[in-house]
């Protein structure tokens, strides 16, 4: 990978792990995840603005936007469920982790990335570790957190899948992430009215108005620095450089007061281990 790439993902993976952490801190994730993405929004009109040439080479790029603004309104919808739920190390590495577990074969057999040695040993360490993890099967609230996790997964690598495909159609990077978020945000209102009703839903996006903002700029930073990257080099290798935001999370998990047991520390360790093997060049 170019340092250039490199530099940006290491970057993306950082801030990703920040706006998690803090929309952790928000009273209601769940509605706190409509504001941050509002927020994101306008930063990614902001972007916009120095387009040059067109936005959408072709018909298929727009698609490939739409598809992604859809797995990143699922996304964005259980992440806030995950986090409301489960503490912040267990629910981002069960997701991370998950989510290259999903987009390394998939980046192989059909975007023809290459496999090694390295890749295969990654994905039965990510998987290892993932396992040794949840050997006793979580229940309760952390359960339900995990579940809204796991799903979260299965839409990280989707959404970064239909990046890929978009930037390979001459998609500039500003417009797929302003588009995709156009997408998201109306159906994460929507959601969200429906279940409190108007009046609530307004009361609890408006709280915290310092941290959602800047959650929602951190935000924008992490997907900006990752699509940059995701045009200079394939799918399968950003993903995996950008799961060390695990580490990441973690250690911000732990500056928030949150203690993991020894067997998810060892197994959230193998989940990042796991990442740099697959990362490794062949």
């Amino acid at each position: 990978m170019e340092p250039v790439a490199l530099v940006l993902v290491l970057s993306s993976a950082f801030f990703h792990a920040a706006w998690n952490a803090m929309l952790k801190r928000h009273p209601n994730p769940e509605v706190g995840v409509v504001s941050v993405i509002t927020v994101s929004l306008v930063g990614g009109a902001v972007w916009a603005l120095g387009l040059h040439g067109p936005a959408f080479a072709s018909s298929r790029g727009v698609a490939w936007t739409l598809a992604a603004g859809v797995f990143e309104t699922v996304y964005l919808a259980s992440l806030a469920r995950a986090l409301r739920h489960a503490p912040l190390g267990i629910a981002y590495t069960v997701s991370r982790g998950g989510a290259m577990l999903w987009v390394w074969p998939v980046s192989v057999l059909w975007l023809g990335e290459a496999v090694s040695v390295w890749t295969v040993s990654g994905a039965v360490t990510i998987g290892l570790g993932l396992l040794l993890m949840h050997l006793a099967r979580p229940t309760g609230p952390v359960g339900r957190g995990v579940a809204w996790a796991a799903v979260a997964a299965v839409c990280i690598a989707s959404y970064h899948l239909s990046y890929k495909l978009a930037l390979g159609e001459g998609t500039q990077p500003p417009a797929l992430f302003t588009l995709s978020m156009c997408v998201a945000l109306p159906m994460l209102v929507a959601e969200r009215v429906h279940r409190l009703g108007w009046r609530v839903f307004r009361q609890e996006a408006l709280e915290r108005p310092v941290r959602v903002v800047s959650a929602g700029l951190v935000c924008t930073l992490s997907f900006a620095f990752m699509l940059m990257a995701l045009a200079r080099t394939g799918a399968g290798a950003v993903m995996t450089l950008r799961n060390t935001s695990i580490a990441f999370a973690l250690g911000l998990a732990a500056l928030q007061g949150e203690r993991l047991g020894r067997r998810q520390l060892a197994g959230a360790g193998l989940v990042a281990a796991g990442t740099v093997l697959l990362g490794w060049p062949g």
